[in-house]
């Protein structure tokens, strides 16, 4: 039985504890606030500022895990690396955790070390030095935070004027204590795709079916799974996908999200862990859904294959305001409905568009996934977040 140290206890680390538990492993969850999801399942949990290094540092020591998982970006990532020096396993590894979470380094890793295809780019650490790198890249242009996630602080630049406003949204949206800002030139892209990658700590890299999803304010709305999309397409995709996650060592599942264009694919981002896209696969459109394989792979269990069964949507349920004790009304319309299911993450705030629960919908393999889309947003907007 191997002790997890999960930092980071949203609805991801939820559905991985969940998984961890049907097989008996112990898991010490850990975030900013009590009773966050992932701790409503796990045997401990901790609460923390996980920002603070001295603090990570007392949690290692006390409970002494066989794994320390990051599931999000707001830690002293650079931490890590003692841990390994200390004889920790760090999931992926420490240096994926710190290469993933600034979109500096895995950018600049992608791009100039590696010399997979990326949009335009450049940095930027004040309002002026943004102005400037919006005149070289040019508009429309994409704004994020280096430490950020859930399009938290992302905006487009579409005039001059915006420009302000997006390097004010960017700081407000930023994890951590970094004010850099990445610029990205606009990639006039057919669609977008995440590959979930689980590498293997013995045993080949293996591909998940191409995840489709659409974007809200940076943050996805609804994914399907398989993404319709030439063979040829995908190959390259996967080509890409293993080569960052083999420069970056470790096990575990990746979340690596491609722009698909006219031109070919563009490498977009990259995640050290399951991704909130592929969220579909607890519809069970595969034979493992995506907490169990990144499991299997972080404790070493053998991964022979993975298979598409059935296809399938995501589409989530959004908070409507800020407020305490959220309730859920139209579930019983979900739950009549065929070929359905629903998750609740167990979040005690709503925030306004804070994601609070997902539809999933589900057809043979010979369905139409436009079908299994439609029903899965029109279900979700039937189901409303209001205060108890």
């Amino acid at each position: 039985m191997a002790k997890i140290l999960l930092f980071g206890s949203g609805e991801l680390g939820k559905e991985f504890t969940i998984a961890a538990k049907r097989i008996g492993q112990t898991v010490i969850a850990v975030d900013s606030y009590p009773n966050a999801p992932a701790a409503q399942m796990a045997d401990y949990s901790e609460v923390i500022n996980m920002l603070d290094g001295n603090a990570l540092d007392a949690l290692v020591e006390k409970h002494k895990p066989d794994y320390i998982i990051p599931e999000i970006e707001a830690i002293r990532t650079e931490r890590f690396y003692e841990y390994e020096k200390q004889g920790y396993t760090v999931i992926p590894s420490a240096k994926a955790a710190n290469f993933t979470m600034n979109r500096k380094a895995i950018r600049d890793l992608a791009a100039k070390e590696l010399g997979l295809k990326t949009a335009d780019y450049r940095y930027a650490t004040s309002a002026e030095i943004l102005k400037k790198a919006v005149s070289e890249i040019g508009m429309p242009c994409i704004v994020k935070p280096l430490m950020s996630s859930s399009g938290k602080g992302q905006s487009t630049i579409k005039t001059e004027a915006d420009i302000e406003k997006a390097w004010q949204y960017s700081q407000e949206g930023s994890r951590g204590d970094v004010a850099e800002v990445i610029v990205e030139a606009f990639v006039d892209f057919n669609y977008e795709i995440t590959l979930l990658t689980v590498t293997q700590r013995s045993g080949k890299t293996l591909f998940c079916p191409p995840i489709g999803h659409r974007q809200e304010r940076g943050d996805y709305i609804e994914s399907w799974q398989p993404a319709p999309m030439k063979n040829d397409v995908l190959k390259e995709a996967q080509q890409m996908a293993e080569k960052v996650t083999t420069a970056l060592t470790g096990y575990g599942i990746w979340g690596v999200e491609f722009f698909v264009a006219d031109d070919g694919v563009y490498f977009s981002e990259l995640s050290p862990r399951p991704h909130d896209t592929g969220m579909v696969t607890l519809a069970k459109t595969q034979n493992f859904n995506e907490f169990e394989l990144h499991l299997r792979a972080v404790i070493g269990l053998p991964i022979p294959e993975i298979t598409l069964e059935r296809i399938g949507c995501s589409a989530v349920i959004l908070g409507s305001g800020n407020f305490e004790n959220p309730v859920f009304d139209g579930l019983e319309i979900v739950a009549a409905a065929p070929k359905t299911d629903f998750r609740i993450f167990g979040k005690t705030t709503s925030r306004l568009y804070r994601r609070m629960g997902v539809i999933l919908t589900h057809d043979k393999l010979d369905g139409a996934i436009e079908d299994v889309i439609f029903r899965a947003k029109q279900l979700a907007s039937k189901v409303k977040v209001i205060q108890k």
